[in-house]
C-alpha cells in the first residue's frame, strides 16, 4: 500500500504529535508499505529519525500517487482535499480537538463537514464527533513496549513521588498544569515525604515545589523517570489520546485523571482498577491523590492492572495493521 501523511501547513516539530506520526510512518514502512511525508518545508523534529521519504512539495504535481492521503492537522485538511484523485482516499487522522487553531464553528465547517474519512485516536474524540453526527474509526498509534517497561525502581523509593507533564501557554492551560502545582502544594503541606517530579519540552520553570525536572528526556531517561513515579497526575481537559499517563502505566504506575469530556484518558484509566477518575474539579482530583498516597497495596495492584490495560491496547505494529486492514476494506 502507498500511504501519504500530509504535513503541509502543519509541519514536523519537537512535540508528541509529530513523534507519533513519525513512529507510525516508520512502522508502516517496516511492514512493507510505501510511506511518504509531504511537507511545506524542512522537518524541525529532532527526537526521532524519519525513515519514510520526506518530500517538500511546491504544488500538487509533486505529490506521488497513493492509495490514501491523510491530513495530520486541522490546517492540512484544506491541502489534503485538494490533492489529485490519484492520491487515493482522502482521510484525516484527528488526534486532538485543536481549539487553539480554529474556533468551534470553524472546526465544524472546515474540518468535520469536509468530505474526508475521519480517523480518531481515542474514545473521547470519537464521542466528540458523534455529538456533531460525524462517524469515525478509532485508530490508536500503539505503544513502545520494548522501550518502556517496569524496572522495580519505585519499590526502592523512601517516600512517595507524584509526577506529571509540564507545559506552558495554551497547551499548559488545556493540560491544566496549574492543577499539578496546586496538588503538589497541598500534598507537600500535609506530608513530609512527598516529592514532585515533572518532565516536559519547556525550560525548567524553577518552581520551589519541583524536586526533579527533566527537559526533553530521551527514551532511557523517560523510562527511568516513569519507573520512579508512584502516582501519575493527569488533570488534562483537552486531549485526544493522552500519551504520558499511558506510558507511565506501561511501567506499572497508577494514574489519577478526571471525568472531563476530553481528558484523553477514557481509553485506559478505569476507575478503581487502573487508577482513579475524579470529578472534573480540583478538590476531587486532590482527594483521589490523597486516597492513593498511603495505600501501597492499591497502588501496586492498580499498577499491575494499568500495565495489562495498555498491553491490551497493543503495540505500534498491531495498531498500524488495524489501520491497513481498515483502508484495504474500504478500497475493496
Amino acid at each position: 500500500m502507498k500511504i501519504i501523511f500530509d504535513l503541509r501547513r502543519v509541519g514536523l516539530g519537537n512535540n508528541g504529535g509529530s513523534s507519533t506520526l513519525i513512529k507510525s510512518g516508520n512502522v508502516l514502512l517496516e511492514m512493507g508499505h510505501d510511506v511518504y511525508f509531504i511537507d511545506s518545508g524542512k522537518s524541525k523534529h529532532t527526537w526521532n529519525s524519519l525513515k519514510a521519504k520526506h518530500i517538500i512539495v511546491k504544488n500538487n504535481s509533486n505529490i506521488p500517487d497513493a492509495d490514501i492521503i491523510i491530513a495530520t492537522g486541522y490546517k492540512s485538511v484544506a491541502t489534503t482535499v485538494k490533492a489529485p484523485e490519484r492520491c487515493g482516499i482522502k482521510a484525516h487522522w484527528i488526534r486532538a480537538w485543536e481549539f487553539w487553531q480554529m474556533t468551534e464553528n470553524e472546526i465544524v465547517n472546515k474540518v468535520l463537514k469536509v468530505p474526508t474519512l475521519k480517523l480518531v485516536n481515542s474514545i473521547c474524540l470519537q464521542n466528540k464527533l458523534k455529538s456533531y453526527e460525524i462517524d469515525s474509526y478509532i485508530i490508536r498509534p500503539g505503544y513502545d513496549f520494548d522501550q518502556l517497561y517496569p524496572t522495580n525502581k519505585r519499590s526502592k523509593n523512601t517516600g512517595i513521588i507524584i509526577g506529571g507533564l509540564y507545559r506552558e501557554g495554551v497547551h499548559g492551560q488545556r493540560k491544566r498544569t496549574n492543577w499539578l502545582f496546586k496538588t503538589a502544594a497541598y500534598m507537600k503541606t500535609k506530608h513530609k515525604d512527598i516529592q514532585f517530579w515533572l518532565f516536559g519540552s519547556e525550560r525548567n520553570p524553577n518552581n520551589d515545589l519541583i524536586d526533579n525536572y527533566i527537559r526533553s528526556p530521551n527514551i532511557i531517561q523517560k523510562n527511568e523517570f516513569y519507573n520512579s513515579i508512584n502516582i501519575w497526575l493527569a488533570p488534562t481537559m483537552s486531549e485526544g489520546l493522552h500519551l504520558p499517563p499511558a506510558e507511565a502505566m506501561i511501567t506499572g504506575c497508577p494514574v489519577v485523571s478526571t471525568e472531563a469530556e476530553m481528558s484523553g484518558t477514557q481509553d485506559y484509566v478505569v476507575h478503581g482498577v487502573t487508577g482513579y477518575v475524579a470529578d472534573n474539579k480540583l478538590d476531587s482530583f486532590i482527594k483521589y491523590v490523597e486516597v492513593l498516597y498511603p495505600d501501597s497495596y492499591s497502588r501496586n495492584q492498580m499498577g499491575i492492572n494499568a500495565r495489562e490495560k495498555i498491553i491490551e491496547l497493543g503495540n505500534r505494529k498491531e495498531n498500524m495493521q488495524k489501520f491497513v486492514d481498515l483502508v484495504i476494506g474500504i478500497i475493496k
